[in-house]
């Protein structure tokens, strides 16, 4: 009997440490590729669709169309924790943009072009049309007319239909199998989606946390693909699960006998203990996080949309289970791994419908369409509560690159601050008086004028509306120098402001010019009907009809 334990436990010790090893090779591949065939880099993530969208004039590398298949499938068909939709979602992205490219299509039209890749990716991965249409827009295409929709929807139908026809069902993510609805467990979905609301915050946070310390590490690519690997190693070898993209487990997780995730792991003797399954997947759960974060950071190419998923199916499961041994009530796991897949997808991505529609449709139907919509609702309101952008947004939004989950301000933010200054307006002295003025509105179409030193350093300004009365009476005209008229500027604008933060300043200063200070000294003016203007043109050639 002992030969014989030990003979089992020397097998799945080989039969791991083969698993373990294998996303070591995965990663170190997907750096070699990207060293020697990439150029050295490649971007990574979703949020480079964004930033292409809001800051490159839907203009996506050719590289793109094929880089993120090669690497992805490197990484992730090795045993990295990460998912493959991203990549899938990026590459759609990039044959929309450059088939736009080729035939010379305007900015409107590749960016639509772009969301009709998108929408055909997420539909092709899990045979989810709606999904894939409601992705596109909700998280990319945020400004949309009715008339978009069409080509999107077209598109979405299509992946879907590709995918249906050279895929095995076996290979998507489905399930056929869930328990029926039940009203009375209505506050217990809510607690759910408080749950998942904070576990999705924990996820985004600590993501952030693992991949800004990888890019503080100096090490070589292959030295951090190594370091890094080896940590997902130990983390694969204790916890099997975490091994690729993990979709099996989910299914696992859903069917009647979910002791089968112990199975051939170091575990496999606690198989049938309800206890020990629970904190099994309570483990895995929190630490999916900084699996997937290791695999991403340490070099490999993957994407946060498959492993939400797999946090979710986790989350939705230990809750229920949890309240179930307790002898709490009773509740149907099924129904509540699968919802709270919805709930960890909405609160990361900060996208309720797509999660809803999504989970929907890989479920087979709409019996769970009221606990979806409360589970995803909520989890999106506590995430949005403590983290202001999705996941994919969060980096651009830190460096002002991109905030397209605010039309206004991504318009703005394509706007360049230093093109709408005007330098060439007159300037007066502060010893001069009104005549020299005077004579400068005559002969000018200004309204103000900036009162400078020697060294062009700005002293004050004046508002043609602010001496209009002095001006009519020549005695005050050639006795009141300018220092006795001019006012300290209500707000002052630098060259490196966002047009984000320029417009705020017009809003709080209810003026309609400002000055422009660049290295100290006075600049020029900005006015607020040309760049009201500005942002008129930028709305109307990003408008997508």
């Amino acid at each position: 009997m002992g030969f014989a334990f030990a003979t089992r436990i020397n097998k799945i010790l080989n039969l791991y440490f083969i698993d373990s090893i294998l996303p070591i090779l995965g990663i170190l591949l997907t750096v070699l590729v990207v060293k020697k065939v990439l150029g050295g880099t490649i971007e990574k993530g979703t949020s480079q669709i964004l930033y292409a969208v809001a800051k490159k004039a839907s203009i996506i590398p050719k590289k793109q169309m094929y880089a993120q298949i090669i690497t992805s499938s490197l990484t992730v068909g090795l045993g990295g924790s990460a998912g493959l939709e991203s990549p899938i979602v990026i590459t759609g992205a990039a044959f929309g943009s450059n088939y736009a490219q080729k035939y010379k299509l305007r900015y409107k039209d590749r960016t639509l072009l772009i969301g009709c890749g998108v929408a055909a990716g997420i539909a092709a991965a899990f045979n989810a049309p709606i999904a894939g249409v409601l992705f596109a827009i909700e998280v990319l295409l945020v400004d949309v007319s009715i008339s978009a929709f069409t080509p999107i929807m077209i598109a979405a139908a299509t992946g879907a239909l590709v995918s249906a026809i050279a895929l095995d069902e076996t290979i998507l993510l489905s399930f056929k199998q869930q328990q029926t609805f039940n009203y009375h467990n209505i506050p217990y979905y809510v607690l759910l989606g408080l749950f998942t609301g904070f576990i999705a915050v924990y996820y985004s946070r600590n993501f952030q946390r693992v991949e800004h310390l990888f890019g503080r590490l100096r090490l070589s690519p292959y030295k951090k693909a190594i370091f890094g690997a080896s940590l997902l190693a130990v983390l694969i070898f204790v916890f099997p699960t975490l091994f690729g993209e993990g979709y099996e487990s989910i299914k696992t997780l859903s069917e009647s006998d979910p002791g089968q995730l112990l199975e051939n792991t170091l575990f496999s003797g606690f198989r049938d203990n309800s206890w020990a399954l629970l904190l099994f997947v309570g483990c895995t759960m929190m630490l999916k996080v900084f699996a997937t974060a290791i695999t991403i950071g340490s070099g490999g190419n993957g994407g946060n949309f498959a492993p939400s998923l797999f946090l979710g199916s986790y989350v939705g499961f230990f809750f229920s289970k949890f309240l179930n041994l307790i002898g709490l009530t009773k509740l149907p796991i099924s129904n509540f791994t699968m919802v709270g897949m919805a709930g960890i997808l909405s609160g990361l991505f900060h996208a309720p419908l797509t999660a809803i529609f999504l989970i929907a449709e890989i479920t087979g139907g709409y019996d769970l369409m009221i606990p979806l919509m409360i589970v995803s609702s909520i989890s999106f309101a506590i995430s949005k509560r403590f983290e202001k952008h999705s996941m994919d947004v969060k980096n651009l939004a830190r460096k002002g690159n991109a905030f397209t989950s605010n039309k206004d301000s991504n318009i703005l933010s394509t706007i360049d601050t230093e093109k709408i200054i005007q330098t060439d307006y007159l300037t007066v002295t502060a010893d001069e008086n009104l005549e020299k003025l005077v004579d400068l509105i005559s002969h000018s179409n200004q309204v103000v004028f900036a009162v400078v030193n020697s060294d062009k350093e700005l002293l004050g300004v004046i508002h043609f509306n602010d001496i209009r009365e002095i001006i009519f009476s020549n005695f005050k005209v050639k006795y009141t120098p300018v220092k006795e008229v001019m006012s300290a500027p209500k707000e002052i604008i630098y060259p490196t402001d966002s047009m984000e933060t320029v417009m705020n300043k017009f809003e709080t200063s209810k003026v309609a010019f400002l000055p422009v200070l660049k290295n100290g000294k006075y600049y020029g003016f900005i006015s607020k009907s040309i760049a009201l203007e500005e942002y008129r043109s930028k709305l109307k050639s990003m408008t997508i009809d």
